[in-house]
């Protein structure tokens, strides 16, 4: 079968989906080509959405236990996997097939297949009822996002070692767990396996967990850390893996290594993602691949080939849902011949441990290490009534702001619902606000948002809820 399209979105994840609804909204004819039977991609399907649907859970427990203290005792849980896979599979489900629906509903010729470039105007589609369309179309969007990256010489095959895809399934909850990487995705599925029953052992082979974020808003969440898993070590390697009778038997290597060889039931491996920019064609067409692997994209998200455009995992870090979609949104304006282009101030990244951390624009590292001064105001949530309700005071939120003009430049926050505050952050720095302007903006009271009003204040030495003059 011969399909003529305008725009031909090979990818179904939060940039494909977003872009093609964006076109079909703005009149164009539109085919969206998925090997799912939604569109959603990895993020709904085997990641943001169901580790979320997990770490509520988590969260759920955890909160149980912690209430004995404050008076009240449920007693030890009783985990039903089968219900919890229910729930998990559930949500997915309905957004997935609410996706479908809008699919449907804009009139998105929507094609669940595997796509191959013919030339720069033409697709082959072979489809999961093993029939092939060819698409024909005037402008293609590549939105094929990325897989879980490998150790090299550590990814044997055995159903004992897990990606965050087959983690994400929960067949079972392991006595012992190895997870190798101290990312956002390992600590992640660490929170959630730990509180599920399993002895966590978290390895990352760099001095510190999630690389790149500010090292005092790491510190917080890191106490937490280490008091649920059963070991953390940094500055350490894992340099074999073998199955044996007994589980997956390991090699450590690190100063803090009291016992270099250690058998768990299960070992996950977290390291990161690579794109996937392979396997479809691309040869055929004039796009090019850069040196780490991205595809080479101008700002208006537009490759080497003029027909085809590239968002998502696949054109650079950060590797997230969000930046995917608002990619996909720039993208398809420029192909409507729209004045744009990709130029944000800040993308807000979120690791949703317990406690959440989150920040957006430039962190004090990357101030550093490009050697931009700047003056940071720090808000303890030992001093926030609402955090204190919470009987959670360990949290921060801090502002990375530029000398002589105050504008905010940078906004970092750990504490309980942190990624649901950073986007406040987000649009001060979108908007050039001065910290004059958090701290004249009126917060509701009592709640955890006022420690952005008072962190501004903290900058001027007169914060309301605790003493901290300004140095003269």
């Amino acid at each position: 079968m011969t399909i003529n399209t305008q725009l031909a979105v090979i990818g179904g994840g939060p940039g494909g989906y977003a872009a093609a609804f964006l076109a079909a909204d703005l009149g164009m004819q539109v085919t969206l080509i998925d090997l799912e039977k939604n569109p959603g991609g990895v993020c709904l399907y085997r990641g943001c959405i169901p580790s979320k649907a997990l770490l509520h859970i988590a969260k759920l427990i955890k909160e149980a236990e912690e209430a004995k203290k404050w008076g009240v005792e449920f007693g030890e849980p009783k985990i039903d996997l089968d219900k919890l896979r229910d729930f998990k599979n559930g949500v997915v489900n309905k957004l997935t097939g609410g996706l479908g629906q809008l699919s449907k509903q804009r009139k998105v010729n929507f094609i669940q297949g595997k796509a191959t470039f013919i030339n720069s105007n033409s697709l082959s589609v072979k489809k999961v009822d093993g029939t092939t369309d060819e698409v024909h179309y005037e402008k293609a969007i590549l939105a094929t996002g990325s897989v879980p990256s490998k150790v090299p010489g550590l990814s044997i095959e055995s159903p004992l070692v897990m990606d965050s895809t087959s983690a994400l399934e929960l067949n079972d909850v392991p006595k012992r767990l190895l997870v190798i990487g101290g990312g956002y995705i390992g600590l992640e599925l660490s929170t959630v396996y730990a509180a599920l029953g399993s002895k966590v052992t978290v390895v990352e082979m760099l001095s510190g967990l999630l690389p790149g974020a500010d090292r005092d808003l790491v510190a917080v969440l890191d106490k937490r850390v280490k008091l649920m898993m059963e070991n953390v070590f940094t500055d350490t390697k894992v340099v074999e893996l073998k199955e044996t009778s007994e589980g997956i038997t390991v090699r450590l290597e690190g100063e803090k290594v009291t016992e270099p060889l250690q058998t768990f039931d299960k070992v996950l491996i977290s390291v990161g993602r690579r794109p996937v920019t392979t396997g479809f064609g691309l040869e055929n067409t004039k796009v090019k691949i850069g040196e780490r692997g991205f595809v080479t994209v101008d700002k208006t998200l537009k490759t080497d080939d003029p027909n085809i455009y590239a968002i998502g995992d696949i054109v650079g870090n950060p590797m997230l849902a969000h930046k995917a979609a608002a990619e996909g949104k720039v993208a398809v304006e420029s192909i409507l011949g729209h004045k744009t282009a990709f130029e944000p101030n800040a993308i807000p990244a979120v690791v949703f441990t317990d406690p959440e951390l989150a920040w957006t624009g430039i962190t004090e590292i990357e101030a550093r290490e490009k050697g931009i001064k700047v003056e940071v105001a720090k808000f303890p949530w030992g001093a926030s009534g609402r955090a204190t309700t919470l009987d959670r005071n360990d949290g921060m939120t801090k502002l990375i702001i530029e000398p002589g003009t105050e504008r905010i430049l940078g906004v970092g926050i750990v504490g309980v619902g942190a990624g649901d505050m950073i986007a406040e952050g987000t649009l001060a720095i979108e908007m050039g606000a001065v910290v004059k302007d958090l701290e004249l903006t009126i917060h509701p009271h009592p709640t955890l948002s006022e420690t952005m009003m008072a962190a501004a204040e903290v900058f001027y030495g007169h914060a309301t809820d605790m003493y901290r003059p300004k140095r003269k």
